[in-house]
């Protein structure tokens, strides 16, 4: 693995994450796993080594770390279990650092030192008929006084059952303003109602949540920017969703590398190591060659994100790219556990199917190649 230019303080988070998810997260995955059960016992753990704060600076109770640290954080978690991943990167990427960017100060105190040390946060965008549309969203904010009532649903939503607070995208409809706004919400408001979903193909460990808002009264100090401003925040949102995300994907290819090495050199067939067949060594080749184009592509976003440069072509790139090699590197993986990839008793299976929803995601691979047309050509294919 080429390091290419690691201080030793990025190398040292890099081997604290690496030591604390062998011995914390791994070994836990495959029952998790096969129980859909949320890790109740890891989560505390993950408030205790700082994860959960990782990116939000120390004024706010976090680690303060530089992003490409952040990142190096997410790919560790991504190859010991990408289910973990997927509740640490929501709650850091969409939630924490939404907060510190749009967030007034009384915001930022009241939630960010919670979200690094005490509950998740979960980021409620997605609709049962808004997915690749967000703008087309139908849940509602009326006034009311000093305070706004939400009504509407969400879904697919991490930590919506098992978070504080989730932030709410509504339309408004107000003499002050419309569009499509930001708030605040409590998980333990009135009218707040989320089911935990079962039955997932991957993830199977984190929660993933409906949520219902049934006349949720939530004070304007609650509102996270100005009205009519919450498209905006979502779409800046998902540059960090999408960074973490292609870093946990490359940990998942990772992981696909490491599985397929040590089988490749304990299997025998035809007397001899299957490591040295050629066709073998293609398969580990190609995983290779997608890994190590992951991994520069992710710490190209974390390079501009340090230089305080927009990254959104490149975090789509990343999501793209990483998302789909993920995908690639599972099956690879798969064929070359030949039948035993095929089950559980080996993890190239889990890394299958938690890798195949990265491509649906925080934007489809259609969606992303849609931006990425757009950014190249300035014409628009969504009208």
């Amino acid at each position: 693995m080429v390091d290419f230019d690691l201080d030793e303080e990025q190398a040292q988070v890099r081997r604290l994450a690496r030591d604390f998810c062998d011995a914390e997260v791994a070994p836990h995955a495959r029952v998790l796993d096969r129980a859909e059960s949320f890790p109740d016992a890891l989560l505390p753990k993950l408030f205790e080594i700082g994860f959960l704060g990782a990116a939000i600076p120390e004024r706010y109770g976090g680690m303060g770390l530089d992003y490409l640290s952040y990142g190096l954080i997410t790919e560790e978690l991504g190859r010991a279990d990408a289910a973990i991943r997927s509740l640490v990167s929501v709650n850091v990427g969409l939630v924490a650092l939404t907060i510190l960017r749009w967030g007034t100060e009384e915001q930022k105190h009241a939630w960010l030192p919670r979200l690094v040390a005490e509950g998740l946060g979960a980021f409620g965008l997605t609709e049962p008929n808004a997915g690749s549309d967000p703008s087309a969203l139908t849940t509602g904010a009326s006034r009311d006084g000093d305070d706004w009532i939400l009504n509407g649903s969400k879904m697919w939503i991490t930590n919506g059952a098992r978070g504080i607070v989730t932030i709410v995208f509504a339309r408004v409809q107000d003499a002050a303003g419309s569009g499509i706004t930001a708030f605040l919400v409590p998980q333990d408001t009135p009218g707040y109602e989320a089911v935990s979903l079962k039955g997932k193909l991957g993830l199977r460990a984190g929660d993933t949540a409906e949520v219902v808002l049934r006349d949720v009264r939530v004070p304007d100090a609650y509102r996270l920017g100005e009205i009519g401003q919450g498209l905006k925040i979502a779409l800046n949102a998902l540059d960090s969703g999408r960074y973490s995300l292609a870093a946990g994907c490359t940990g998942i290819s990772q992981a696909c590398l490491d599985a397929a090495l040590r089988y490749a050199d304990e299997r025998t067939q035809f007397g001899q190591k299957i490591a040295g067949f050629q066709l073998v060594q293609a398969l580990l080749s190609e995983i290779f060659l997608d890994l190590e184009a992951s991994r520069a592509l992710y710490w190209k976003v974390a390079w501009k994100h340090m230089k305080g440069e927009r990254h959104t072509v490149e975090s789509s790139v990343a999501k793209t790219f990483c998302s789909e090699a993920a995908v690639r590197n599972a099956n690879r993986a798969v064929q070359v556990h030949g039948g035993y990839g095929y089950s559980d008793e080996y993890p190239v299976g889990r890394y299958l199917r938690d890798a195949r929803v990265t491509t649906l995601y925080e934007g489809t691979s259609q969606i992303q190649r849609l931006l990425l047309g757009r950014h190249l050509t300035g014409e628009n294919a969504f009208t």
